[in-house]
């Protein structure tokens, strides 16, 4: 395989690691797997900082996991391999009338990718984390044991595992609880709004009567526009003519991989301008194929290549409600003041919906989510003015979007680190988890 797939998606930090292929569940760990080194399961390579990255040492590809085990069309109940792909559990799912109960933004994460980040969606406030619905794995730890994993049976590893960002050792399968649906379409409407006090009135209203809620965010504006931008939410569309079979639109190749940042400060007026203005009215309805309102970015292959050869970085935190609005108004403010806009900002709140992981990011507030190009000590200065608002208000970031916080910032936001050092395997590690608890 090529080498420039084990890498992270943000393409920063840039290191030297050993990659091998692990290519059946039954099969022992690689030799690679068992010498001095350490190592680490590598999925896809979606997540966006370091957490993915095992400077020095070795990844196991475990891609190559990819096969269904069952699937129970009456209970929804899927089991395969955590090699496979959302995108490629979708494809059997969907056309059988079911859905995965939580997704991210992107479905070319794999299922231990999913389960080792616990990934949320837009469906928070209403169904928690990926890990809510997870009901078994299988873990092969380094001494070669296999451990089957649930909330009964080896329940402090299920816990530590899920949003254990692959440090408790390789789960080779997994088997989710899914959500049934009668269409593949989604009833969204998208709301226009001019500040960050419409967001939260929106936020408040729909998350009582939409199952999925997100905005995206203009950071490029000041003073009462300040946290202008689109609200989207929407529900599963009823039975309906529409084939549950029927498929979007396949992804648009990104054509060059430019050694420089095509995002800047003319380019991301000209976007925020066009895309907040994209529909005529103030609201819009429409009935949409699931993959472009949960998966817009999936719509471009390699999109990160728009952010140059030196990468991005992308920040996302979490604020408490009491705090929300103000440190939320006080991080847009920063950032337009830097004249370094993202070009592509989420706003969400999460509910209060606890996860079963240990380490687990998703609590109850606001969540921002913002990409920044690489520009050096500018953006990390940048950045670190964004951890003193986040810190403040009792926030925290997200560790599979991090390659910068500190170890004193994770210490402090994530203190049940502390609980799972017992369960992780000694012979796992990556860049991610040598920073931060050093």
């Amino acid at each position: 395989m090529a080498e420039s797939r084990y890498q992270s998606w943000g393409r920063y930090p840039k290191v030297t690691q050993h990659a091998v292929d692990y290519l059946w569940r039954a099969d022992p760990l690689p030799l690679a797997a068992t010498d001095n080194s350490t190592f680490l399961p590598f999925g896809n390579g979606r997540s966006y900082g370091d957490v993915c990255l095992n400077g020095g040492g070795t990844l196991i590809d475990c891609r190559g996991l990819n096969k269904f085990i069952s699937f129970d069309t009456t209970l929804g109940i899927l089991r395969c391999e955590s090699g496979v792909l959302l995108s490629e559990i979708l494809q059997i799912i969907v056309p059988k009338g079911w859905f995965l109960a939580v997704t991210p933004g992107t479905q070319f994460v794999t299922m231990g990718g999913a389960i080792a980040n616990d990934v949320h969606g837009k469906n928070h406030h209403r169904a928690g984390t990926f890990g809510c619905h997870l009901r078994c794995f299988e873990l092969l730890r380094s001494d070669g044991s296999r451990l089957l994993c649930s909330a009964d049976e080896n329940a402090e590893l299920f816990h530590a595992t899920i949003g254990g960002l692959g440090l408790t050792g390789i789960i080779t399968w997994a088997e989710i609880q899914l959500k049934a649906i009668s269409s593949p379409l989604i009833e969204q409407e998208v709301i226009r709004f001019s500040n960050l006090d419409q967001f939260f009135l929106l936020a408040k209203e729909s998350d009582l009567t939409h199952e999925y809620t997100v905005a995206w965010i203009d950071c490029l504006a000041k003073g009462k526009k300040l946290g202008k931008g689109l609200f989207v939410r929407g529900n599963h569309a009823e039975e309906r003519d529409t084939p549950l079979s029927k498929k979007a639109s396949r992804p648009l190749p990104f054509p060059i991989d430019p050694p420089f940042a095509l995002v800047n400060g003319p380019t991301l007026k000209l976007f925020n301008t066009l895309y907040y203005h994209k529909q005529c009215g103030e609201r819009s309805h429409d009935s949409v194929h699931y993959e472009p309102f949960f998966y817009p970015l999936d719509a471009i292959e390699n999109w990160n290549r728009i952010y140059g050869s030196k990468g991005f970085f992308q920040y996302q935190c979490v604020i408490p409600p009491e705090s929300a609005a103000a440190a939320i108004r006080e991080i847009l403010q920063r950032i337009s003041n830097a004249g370094a806009g993202s070009f592509l900002a989420v706003l969400k709140m999460f509910g209060d919906r606890p996860s079963p992981g240990l380490l687990s990011f998703p609590s109850p507030g606001a969540t921002l989510a913002l990409d920044f190009p690489n520009g050096g000590e500018k953006t990390l200065r940048l950045l670190e003015s964004l951890d003193e608002v986040t810190r403040a208000a009792n926030g925290k970031i997200y560790p599979a979007k991090d390659a910068r916080m500190s170890a004193e910032d994770f210490k402090q936001q994530y203190p049940n680190w502390v609980k799972l050092a017992p369960y992780l395997d000694n012979k796992l590690s990556s860049n991610f988890w040598q920073r931060v608890t050093a």
